[in-house]
């Protein structure tokens, strides 16, 4: 044999034995699935799953796919459903309009957003992370492109082992291409939040010179998310993201999580082993799994709640015959056989604290005005005597949080008949989320001023919304 032909038979010899080394080893939980016992990563490659969940969480993930893409769409009141115009300091939900001096309420949306995370994982486990999380959505998308480019889980894995030739090269080539486009149409989605549709459409028309804060910020978050889809994929749940770490604290034994009935499971074997378990040991959950956890070895940190090994279990049980519910989502009680407690102390201190959250933020949102008004004395000398009368001058600030024009009229209440208001005469008109600024000059006569006069200010709409102001009126005391 020559030592071409010999060279050729070592390497297809040393290619299959990788291929044939390509499976994955059997999950511990001495360490996490995604490395091999060198320390060095191993991609996880979940097979297929189908069933009642899948389909559910499919139709879940498009629908809020669908609803991010389409919110910077839906205009409401002249502006997008949400639109965060933080260059302008104004921040658009759903028809409501907040600028600057509002986003102390951003206090209460944030915590109670994270508040209610909590109480949702109390109660269902990690449902946020199976079926609403945005890692978990964009990867099951991404991982279906890699399926229909490399095959299934078996043909990724022989892919991978296998050297590299024209067709490797050509297959992740167009798989890295798709990812790189999903990640840049995620990245100029998410941009159109912060700039609104209109002015993304024109930034892309325009060179990245005119606007290259805003292209870097997409050329970086595209890298970003190209690095998730390729490289990172689950490792961001099992290391990076927190809140799986926080697990042992949110749950208890009465929440939901995915979990394996022992009791009905073991002992696991063959089918037509006597006395066994119902568990036929087929790995099938292993398979599915993508973070590469063994359900069957309790409740894990990596699970992120995503059912996929209840339906290919439960695909098992139907083949051969055995009931469904092997793998389920129950609580950690109802898999010992007792009752689960939906309420008890844990349930009842988080809804007082929702209540008591949810009362201050209604409280608080009730002191919201239409306009942000300010009053302040002109510096300088607090008021002029000429021709016996008492002048006072105020600058008058006026700041709309409306989305249209409105038109701005004075009244002062507590104030004698003589005196005279100028500068507002015809009321004051500011537009849509504008900011308008107007001496005030009022004059009295001497006469009238028998001690320090305190009015009250009333900035009136034309749709009547009164915000008041008080100050007062300062002069030669006559006794």
């Amino acid at each position: 044999m020559d030592a071409p032909e010999w060279n050729r038979r070592a390497s297809a010899a040393s290619a299959m034995s990788h291929i044939a080394d390509a499976s994955p080893p059997r999950p511990s939980l001495e360490s996490v699935s995604s490395i091999n016992a060198d320390g060095s990563r191993r991609f996880i490659h979940p097979a297929t799953s189908k069933g009642r969940f899948t389909r559910s969480r499919a139709f879940f993930a498009t629908a809020l796919t669908a609803l991010y893409v389409a919110l910077p769409w839906i205009p409401i009141n002249g502006e997008p459903a949400v639109f965060l115009d933080v260059a302008n300091r104004q921040f658009h939900y759903f028809g409501l309009t907040f600028l600057s001096q509002d986003l102390w309420i951003g206090f209460f949306v944030i915590s109670g957003l994270g508040f209610c995370l909590f109480y949702i994982t109390a109660l269902l486990g990690r449902v946020w992370c199976g079926w609403a999380c945005p890692q978990t959505i964009f990867l099951d998308f991404v991982r279906r492109i890699e399926r229909w480019i490399e095959g299934d889980a078996m043909a990724r894995r022989r892919l991978d082992a296998a050297p590299w030739t024209l067709t490797k090269t050509l297959r992740r080539g167009l798989k890295h291409l798709l990812f790189t486009l999903f990640a840049l149409i995620l990245a100029n989605v998410l941009l159109s939040y912060f700039v609104s549709l209109p002015r993304l459409y024109t930034m892309i028309r325009q060179s990245p010179g005119e606007n290259w804060g805003t292209f870097v910020f997409v050329f970086l978050m595209t890298a970003a998310l190209w690095f998730d889809f390729a490289w990172f994929r689950e490792q961001f749940c099992v290391v990076l993201c927190p809140y799986g770490r926080l697990q042992s604290a949110l749950i208890d034994s009465d929440s939901l999580v995915v979990g394996y009935d022992a009791s009905r499971g073991e002992p696991r074997g063959p089918k037509k082993t006597a006395k066994g378990g119902d568990c036929v040991d087929c790995a099938r959950c292993v398979s599915v799994c993508p973070t590469g956890i063994d359900i069957r070895q309790g409740l894990q940190m990596e699970c992120i709640g995503c059912a996929a090994c209840i339906d290919a279990c439960d695909d098992v049980m139907t083949r051969i015959k055995r009931p469904r519910g092997l793998i389920r989502y129950d609580s950690r009680r109802g898999f010992e056989g007792k009752r689960t407690r939906w309420l008890r102390p844990r349930v009842i201190l988080y809804t007082g604290l929702a209540l008591l959250g949810a009362a201050a933020l209604t409280l608080e949102a009730s002191t919201l005005k239409f306009a942000t008004v300010s009053l302040t004395r002109i510096t300088g000398i607090p008021y002029v005597t000429e021709n016996g009368t008492v002048r006072n001058q105020f600058l008058l600030r006026i700041l709309n949080k409306r989305n249209a024009p409105v038109v701005f009229h004075i009244e002062i209440a507590g104030a004698p008949k003589s005196l005279h208001l100028s500068g507002a005469e015809e009321g004051i008109p500011v537009r849509a989320l504008g900011e308008e600024t107007r001496p005030i000059v009022l004059t009295l006569p001497r006469a009238d001023l028998k001690s320090e006069l305190p009015l009250v200010f009333k900035i009136i709409s034309d749709d009547g919304m009164t915000v008041e102001k008080t100050a007062t009126f300062l002069g030669p005391i006559i006794p």
